[in-house]
């Protein structure tokens, strides 16, 4: 009852948000103007921006997967399908409860620590959060502006660094003064403890250097086919983006989406945008159609691959792999994770 509770107020919260943020963006935005512009996007630079996007959510499959490596190898084929699904789930629930979702999906279909990886997701989600601040850093610098727009991006630079720091600490928290007497205390309850472990395997993906170099270079490659998608999509509208224009309004808009929401980031992803947007000069109307077709692409591309995947694989309660024996101690705990946990 009281994860309904706490869960229902999260989700409350992100709706509210959404709401605000929708307000914002509409209020004094000729519609009719924005209507007009997204009516008359040109179709072959939306086919480049549909590639840009695909070939996107390709690099972060492959990325998912050299975080899942170490604890268990994973065919990309059915990896990728996973992810959809939570990409999926993220698109029709608030608050990025698909997170939750691929981890739990992955965890019963392939006979993995469901903690364990969710440990590989938050590894993922630092790893995301850096890489787009840099980038976002990087385009302000070469663009020179000014306004909330850099306060924004500070205030990323200083959530990551807060992310990198949280993660370091829960690796080395065995070590930590106290540790024992936390240890002991969460000896009470063994399931509680256990969990807190099989997460930690998870995390620990990010002590490996190879991984976290991959993960990087994978989430290069991945934000760069997001902001030739956005380019694209800026051209079919007629509007001409440099780069770095393009550049830091893939980041600033992803960055947004961190923030709680409803379903599909609806509202903080077109804010966002809009804000970026008139930090070119671009007017309130253009804005507005710009970040809503990036969104629009992105949520149709996704969606469309969360439910061939979720056709393709199915959807079970329970793994129906047999388990077999771990070949590296982050997977060692795989098989108490599995038969212990409720099925959601």
């Amino acid at each position: 009852m009281r994860r309904l509770t706490t869960g229902l107020a999260r989700s409350g919260i992100g709706i509210g948000i959404s709401i605000v943020c929708v307000y914002l963006v509409l209020r004094g935005v000729d519609l009719g103007q924005t209507a007009s512009l997204l009516g008359g996007a040109r179709l072959p630079w939306l086919a480049l921006a549909l590639v840009g996007v695909t070939a996107d959510l390709f690099f972060r499959a492959l990325r998912w997967q050299a975080l899942i490596a170490p604890i268990k190898p994973v065919p990309l084929r059915r990896l990728s399908g996973y992810m959809l699904v939570g990409y999926l789930a993220n698109n029709v629930l608030p608050a990025r409860l698909g997170e939750l979702v691929r981890s739990h999906y992955l965890g019963d279909r392939e006979g993995i620590s469901r903690s364990a990886t969710l440990g590989t997701v938050v590894v993922e989600r630092v790893v995301d959060t850096v890489v787009l601040v840099a980038i976002g850093a990087a385009a302000i610098l070469v663009l020179n502006v000014r306004g909330v727009v850099v306060s924004a991006i500070l205030v990323g630079v200083a959530i990551a660094g807060l992310l990198v720091v949280a993660l370091a600490v829960a690796l080395a928290a065995h070590r930590l003064p106290g540790a024992s007497r936390i240890a002991a205390f969460l000896g009470r309850w063994p399931r509680v403890k256990g969990i807190a472990l099989r997460l930690r395997d998870g995390l620990r993906v990010a002590a490996l250097p190879r991984t976290v170099a991959a993960s990087v270079v994978l989430s290069v490659a991945a934000w760069s086919c997001t902001v030739v998608a956005v380019l694209a999509v800026g051209q079919s509208l007629g509007i001409e983006l440099t780069v770095g224009e393009g550049a830091l309004l893939a980041a600033g808009t992803n960055l947004a989406t961190a923030i709680p929401s409803g379903p599909g980031y609806l509202g903080t992803f077109e804010y966002a945008g809009q804000t970026i947007a008139a930090a070119f000069g671009l007017p309130a109307a253009r804005g507005l159609a710009l970040a809503l077709l990036i969104h629009v692409l992105t949520l149709v591309v996704s969606s469309a691959g969360g439910v061939a995947a979720l056709v393709r694989l199915g959807w079970t309660r329970r793994a129906a792999v047999a388990l077999a024996t771990p070949a590296t101690p982050a997977a060692s705990a795989a098989a108490d994770d599995t038969a212990g946990a409720p099925s959601t």
